[in-house]
């Protein structure tokens, strides 16, 4: 019988009792189980047994890392599958082939198929956009179960995590995205049926009003391009060009007040209509050049956009959207409030941004883990940066747009 001792101190290239060798020894255990010593000093478990009269060996481990208490409950465990008839290398086998075959057949497996069979029928960005929900909120829980095995209620669960940040929406498309690679394992053979189906109407509705709103990376490259086109007055022109930087409500934007803004700062605070609260909106380099274009024009009036007739009025409601269908930008393709939902959208799924810096600034109720809400001056830093990200994306989408139209 080995010892722990004896384990330790055999050197390689002589054999416990003394004999020098170049050759790999062997020492013996019980049962079958022996430890084989190499020449340069590697030692491995081994068990010796028979099946059908043949012998054969089966590797057990290499010490230290499996110790000599665990090399003989190895050996034990593969007794007793010889005893019940069962080689116990063929099973090991069978056991690694099944393995491998969970992997290839987890969620995420399946998933990653079905996107890279998909995927290059898809916009880039749309493409991109679903694998990083994917990787972001599904992944992370379900990606190693099986397909046969992902229940409802695991769904369910997936989806309530996402709704719970407030991302309804991005939980309804999940909801979908899941959907299609459940029937995708089904239509492959690797799954019996599509759970979420069982989840029709658990998710509540989005509700609310849905603006009209280009989310495609192309798509916003060219309205920029088009709203650089416009050649209205310049009061209306740099309206156009900062309502995508800020995206704030149409109304809030069209009734902007010069006092309000802090161009040195780089911040304009005002208080929203809608819910009688503070807000701050950080501002880019790219707004800041457009106001401080502005300014010898309008800086002397109240409005940072008076309307055309009276410097004591703000610019009529209706000015933003009739300058984007003078453009020919169809009513069905965008509104003066869709760039908020462009913002969302984009922030969101392509940029990768928190959701609730996203919220902070698009000015609706976030709420801490007790129901209160948050002071409307959180994560400034971090909105100031978001804001400049944004504003750079979208100088990239109208620079590519341009190299793309020429």
């Amino acid at each position: 019988m080995l010892t722990v001792n004896a384990i330790k101190n055999a050197k390689p290239g002589k054999t416990p009792k003394g004999v020098a060798t170049a050759k790999p020894y062997k020492m013996g255990d019980a049962g079958g189980l022996y430890l084989e010593v190499t020449p340069t000093g590697g030692k491995y478990w081994r068990l010796k047994y028979r099946v059908m009269g043949k012998e054969k060996r089966l590797s057990l481990g290499v010490y230290p890392d499996t110790g000599l208490a665990e090399a003989r409950q190895r050996r034990d465990d593969a007794r007793k599958l010889l005893a019940e008839g069962i080689d116990p290398s063929e099973h090991r086998k069978a056991t690694r082939t099944m393995r491998a075959e969970r992997v290839s057949n987890s969620f995420e497996a399946v998933a990653r198929e079905w996107y890279a069979k998909y995927a290059p029928g898809w916009h880039p960005s749309h493409g991109d956009r679903i694998l990083r929900r994917f990787e972001r909120d599904v992944f992370p829980w379900i990606g190693g179960r099986s397909v046969t095995d992902v229940t409802a209620p695991e769904l369910l669960a997936v989806l309530r995590r996402i709704e719970g940040r407030g991302a309804l929406e991005t939980a309804h498309r999940a909801l979908g995205n899941c959907g299609q690679v459940l029937r995708y394992a089904v239509a492959t053979g690797r799954a019996e049926r599509d759970a979420s189906g069982d989840l029709r109407g658990a998710l509540p509705p989005v509700r609310g009003e849905h603006f009209v709103a280009v989310t495609e990376p192309k798509k916003v490259g060219e309205l920029l391009r088009a709203l650089d086109g416009y050649r209205g007055t310049l009061t209306v022109q740099c309206a156009l060009r900062l309502a995508p930087l800020v995206f704030v409500r149409p109304g809030e934007l069209r009734k902007a007040e010069w006092a309000d803004v802090d161009l040195d700062a780089a911040e304009w605070r005002y208080v929203v209509t809608k819910t009688r609260t503070p807000h701050v909106v950080p501002l880019s380099s790219q707004a800041i050049a457009i106001l401080r274009e502005l300014h010898p024009l309008t800086g002397r009036s109240r409005f940072v956009f008076p309307g055309a007739r009276s410097n004591g009025r703000p610019m009529s409601e209706n000015a933003i959207l009739a300058a984007l269908r003078r453009l020919g930008i169809p009513k069905d393709e965008m509104s003066g409030h869709g760039f908020r939902a462009m913002a969302r959208t984009i922030l969101d799924e392509v940029l990768g941004v928190r959701i609730d810096w996203i919220e902070h600034q698009l000015a609706h109720a976030v709420r801490d883990a007790n129901g209160r809400a948050y002071n409307r001056t959180a994560h400034l830093p971090e909105r100031h940066k978001m804001m400049q990200q944004w504003a750079d994306w979208l100088d990239e989408q109208r620079v590519a747009s341009l190299i793309e139209a020429v």
